[in-house]
């Protein structure tokens, strides 16, 4: 299987230069990795009017689950709404619930929070950050489980929200691009609650790890290697008490994607997780669903969230954006 890659966007390769990257992961490094500082999130609220709350909901086995609530506050509920519908249901604001990356190992429920919160800002939307359990702790099922128990308390307590239930999408880059496509699997299996819509940023979704990006992304460093992939999904799976993935924790391996609610998917074209995202798109399609894909040029895993004032990065935002904005507009 060829090894040549496509070539990183250059200015991407410029900042790349200056950032450590890494060939492989194990429990030592993370370990290290886990002891850096989470995001200060206080930095990214300075100056906006957000409400921005903690709660906790029951978790399997009794474990609890901690969500971050971001709200839009005072007038900025409504101005940042009428960007993007100005005729706003009564029922409430739309709603993302978010998941957040690190490979399934790491992370916390602020990592990449600033992607959401520019839904926030701009089109009014509640955002919910869930901390699922990471593995190797918490393998197996408890991530999705984790996340799908959050959708949950969501959908029951939309009016304390302020939120349309009709308007509640499911988020994610990387390891939670996985879990938000295996959430709404959960959720259209169980029956509840509804999606208005999945948006999947980089998504961790195949733990065959087999394709032909994954062969072009192993043997050297990078921001997400197949050495690493191997090493997030070993962590995951060893919570599995048979050899049997169910395709609501590797998503990728799920038998049927009919029914799904309309899906928003991308990647960069230099990263491991290019082909299986490209994959997934083409067979929501062949299940006469509904997918936009976007493969961005040059894009390495993580790109816009890594380099958010390259070029690249800040058309793939305005690309989510414009997606968001006609699929939170309400239907005449």
């Amino acid at each position: 299987m060829t090894t040549v890659r496509p070539a990183l966007d250059p200015e991407l390769r410029a900042l790349l230069d200056d950032m450590p990257l890494m060939t492989h992961l194990d429990l030592e490094l993370l370990s290290q990795l886990r002891q850096l500082p989470s995001v200060p999130v206080e930095s990214l609220l300075e100056g906006r009017r957000i409400d921005h709350r903690e709660i906790t909901v029951d978790g399997e086995g009794g474990a609890r689950i901690t969500l971050s609530v971001f709200s839009p506050s005072g007038a900025d509920a409504a101005a940042g709404e009428a960007g993007a519908a100005r005729d706003r249901p009564a029922a409430g604001a739309p709603c993302v619930l978010w998941m957040h990356g690190g490979g399934m190992v790491m992370g916390d429920r602020f990592s990449q929070i600033d992607i959401p919160l520019e839904w926030l800002d701009r089109f009014g939307a509640v955002v919910v950050s869930v901390e699922y359990r990471l593995a190797p702790e918490a393998g197996g099922t408890t991530p999705v489980d984790d996340c799908y128990r959050s959708l949950l308390w969501v959908e029951e307590h939309a009016e304390e929200l302020g939120v349309d239930r009709s308007r509640i999408v499911v988020a994610g880059v990387s390891a939670g691009g996985g879990l938000a496509a295996g959430v709404t699997l959960m959720a259209r299996d169980r029956g509840v609650p509804a999606i208005a819509a999945q948006m999947l940023v980089c998504p961790m979704l195949d733990h065959r790890n087999d394709t032909a990006s994954s062969h072009q992304y192993s043997g050297g460093p990078g921001v997400w290697t197949r050495e690493m992939n191997a090493f997030g999904w070993r962590s995951l799976l060893g919570g599995l008490p048979g050899a049997e993935v169910p395709g609501h924790v590797s998503p990728a391996v799920a038998e049927d994607l009919s029914g799904l609610p309309t899906t928003y998917v991308d990647a960069g074209s230099a990263e491991v997780f290019r082909d299986e995202v490209v994959t997934y798109a083409t067979r929501i399609w062949e299940s006469g669903g509904q997918a936009e894909l976007h493969v961005w040029a040059g894009g390495c895993h993580g790109f816009d969230a890594l380099c958010p004032r390259a070029h690249v990065s800040a058309e793939a935002r305005r690309t989510r954006d414009g997606w968001l904005a006609r699929v939170l507009s309400p239907v005449e």
